[in-house]
């Protein structure tokens, strides 16, 4: 049976200008908060020289037991991170939290839905450690089996004749 475990976490967002004519601003995640948030989405923290700085909301970071490969790599880098996920959005401000991810392979194959934006921030100590408990409880080491190739047929690689009106 696969294991699973699901923290509550809220997210710091920095919506700064952009200083570019192609865009006004650009959207930052620079913060993931372990545990629940009283403050409702999108509420300024701080706002100044071209910064406004908001809990983008409340979400949960899920582990899955089938997943603990990609989360011993994070680990394993010294400087784990958390991917967070935000989508443009017609709602104010322009975007909504879509998720926290803690599996690389899964943050990566999140790049391809477009306009998404998606930044690795630092993991909080709280919620690495329950990822190292996690990854210890769930962890199984399966070691690399090399497939083999099955073997031509040389007498199928030899010319063919012909069946036909031909011969």
């Amino acid at each position: 049976m696969l294991a699973e475990e699901h923290h509550p976490v809220a997210v710091v967002v920095e919506r700064r200008a952009a200083g570019t004519p192609w865009a006004e601003h650009v959207w930052i995640p620079v913060a993931v908060l372990p545990g629940e948030t009283a403050a409702a989405p999108w509420t300024v923290l701080r706002e100044g020289k071209g910064v406004t700085a908001y809990i983008a909301g409340q979400t949960v970071v899920s582990f899955f037991s089938s997943e603990t490969p990609n989360y011993k790599a994070n680990l394993e880098t010294g400087v784990p991170v958390l991917w967070v996920v935000l989508r443009p959005s017609a709602a104010h401000p322009g975007m909504e939290l879509v998720a926290v991810l803690a599996d690389p392979g899964e943050a990566e194959a999140m790049t391809t839905a477009g306009a998404d934006v998606i930044e690795p921030v630092p993991m909080p100590g709280q919620i690495r450690e329950a990822l190292e408990h996690f990854v210890a409880a769930h962890h199984v080491e399966r070691g690399f089996h090399k497939r083999k190739r099955d073997r031509a047929d040389p007498e199928a690689l030899g010319l063919r004749r012909r069946v036909g009106r031909d011969g």
